[in-house]
């Protein structure tokens, strides 16, 4: 099978299946012309390793379990190992979605400050009659 025929019956890119092959997940044999050419047994390796990346794993999470990507891995009893991977990409997960939640809850302070802010200058403008001055142009009574 070339790589265009294995990427579309795994629904992977060409692409992506050479990064598979030069992380050591997959293998292909060279035709005389020097096309990749893969066995029938690359497309449940592929979708296995695509079902582990969408699970949260890196590549290099999924390494570990080269000797079950022939087979469905989700559907077989996890090792311990595996658990332990699991357990530790989901412990770095938690801490990005900490971090991000962090960050978001800091915007969404500096964006109801700023509005505030804003609010109480638009306010107190509209309370004296006066225009705020717009770019270039001074203040009215200034300068006279």
């Amino acid at each position: 099978m070339l790589i265009g025929e294995l990427a579309r019956a795994t629904g992977s890119t060409a692409r992506a299946l050479r990064h598979y092959e030069q992380a050591g997940l997959i293998g292909s044999s060279r035709a005389a012309n020097g096309y990749r050419e893969y066995d029938e047994s690359a497309a449940v390796r592929v979708r296995n390793i695509r079902a582990l990346l969408a699970a949260g794993f890196t590549l290099e999470d999924v390494r570990p379990f080269l000797d079950c990507l022939d087979h469905d891995v989700l559907a077989a009893p996890p090792s311990a190992a595996a658990l332990r991977i699991a357990r530790e990409r989901l412990a770095v997960l938690e801490r990005r979605i900490e971090a991000q939640t962090a960050a978001r809850d800091r915007l969404v302070a500096a964006l109801a400050a700023a509005e505030r802010a804003r609010a109480g200058a638009g306010a107190g403008r509209a309370l004296t009659g006066t225009a705020a001055p717009t770019a270039g142009t001074a203040p009215a009574g200034a300068g006279s």
